[in-house]
């Protein structure tokens, strides 16, 4: 039988899915973890029952090799030739991938030109990459880009407002992420409202660790909440969103920071965290679910309120910028699990004919608006992984 793998991976770790082709069924999944650190850890799930070893990885050649190992222990595969195509998430594509791509020496070596704009990501992204070119050499990978849905972007929605000179010479714009995420949701929510995605006004709200808010209108990418990099836009669990950069210069030289420094706070030390001094994890600060008293729950509620907040700001800026709005959907872990931040954000578009369904928010239904409403709002959860493996089958043209 014939068989897609999906790699997501991260700076120290990588996700997999293996498909069946060509009915898509997921037949296993795990996680290389710690890959080059002490601790690594290898996790593969079969039949619903999870297995788990402490193992050495000290490069993704290796994670990549036991990946296969295990694959054929379970008798996942027979021989590795099962494998017809593998899908690779990349944080990067810059303006160089406006589509996902078959990937060869020349792609590969622009993936790692682009670390500068994923300096985290892409370089352990293209690692994985080349391991795999290595260890199934022939079989054909197709890299999927975060920034490519969008690419659809209007220069009036990308472009800072610095010297033209800076996007010339550096690729000083908006990139946006998780455009893989949206590309699924934004087409399984068609697929809900029985609509036609191209006559749809939709907002995608994927509120997860990383958490960002995206227009998409017509099928396409219209505007999404960060920017040059994951950074900016609502706040998340430890990034912080938009800041004022004269108040990133005042904090430097009070606190004796450089450049690296600074930006080590707004991404790890900011966002939910920064603000309770708590905790990153939305669960956490959730006063259904957590005891917290006096100072802490205030600081915890505050976290929570300031969160939402800035998921407001962007879904009524950018309903006022497509000129209506067919539909919102949330995604991702905070997005499918959370039913107040969903009730707060859903509250603020009443006033243009939103009418929540409170059972059903509640209960995580997939619509949570009442029949007569005339946004419809949705609970989707994403499958970033599903759309890797479809644009494995469409760009190497697989059948």
């Amino acid at each position: 039988m014939k068989k897609i793998l999906a790699i997501n991976s991260g700076s120290s770790s990588f996700k997999f899915k293996l498909f069946t082709f060509p009915d898509e069924k997921v037949i296993s999944e795990g996680m290389a973890d710690r890959v080059g650190l002490n601790g690594s850890t290898f996790t593969i799930k079969v039949k619903g029952e999870k297995h788990q070893e402490k193992v050495d990885i000290p490069d993704s050649e290796t994670a990549v090799t036991i990946l296969l190992e295990n694959l054929k222990k379970y008798d996942l595969i027979d021989d590795p030739k099962e494998i017809i195509g593998i899908g690779h998430r990349i944080v990067a594509g810059g303006e160089e991938f406006k589509d996902s791509t078959l990937i060869d020496e020349k792609s590969l070596q622009k993936i790692y030109d682009l670390k500068q704009y994923a300096p985290l990501h892409n370089t352990a992204e293209a690692d994985v990459i080349k391991a795999f070119m290595k260890v199934l050499p022939g079989v054909p990978e197709v890299a999927v880009f975060d920034t490519s849905f969008h690419q659809t972007l209007d220069p009036v929605h990308y472009l800072y407002s610095l010297p033209y000179k800076y996007y010339e010479k550096y690729g000083a714009r908006k990139y946006g992420a998780h455009g893989t995420s949206v590309r699924y949701v934004s087409q399984k929510a068609a697929e809900i409202m029985k609509r036609d995605l191209k006559d749809l006004k939709l907002i995608v709200c994927h509120l997860g660790s990383g958490a960002s808010v995206t227009a998409v209108k017509d099928g396409k990418s219209f505007d999404t909440s960060m920017g040059f990099s994951p950074m900016a836009g609502i706040t998340m669990s430890s990034r912080s969103g938009d800041v004022d950069p004269s108040l990133l210069a005042f904090v430097m030289k009070k606190e004796n920071l450089d450049a690296d420094q600074m930006l080590k706070v707004l991404n790890n030390e900011s966002g939910l965290l920064g603000i309770s001094g708590i905790s990153p994890d939305m669960r956490d600060l959730r006063g259904d679910m957590t005891k917290l008293e006096g100072e802490k729950k205030k600081r915890a509620d505050l976290a929570r309120n300031i969160f939402i907040n800035r998921i407001i700001r962007y879904v009524g800026a950018y309903t006022l910028e497509m000129g209506g709005l067919d539909g919102i959907a949330f995604t991702a872990g905070v997005g499918e699990h959370d039913f107040g931040v969903r009730e707060h954000v859903m509250d603020s578009l009443e006033l243009l004919g939103l009418k929540p369904d409170s059972v059903a928010n509640k209960e995580n239904a997939t619509i949570i608006t009442k029949p007569d409403s005339t946004i419809v709002g949705m609970v989707i959860p994403t499958n970033e992984e599903l759309m890797i493996e479809r644009d494995v089958v469409r760009v190497a043209g697989l059948k």
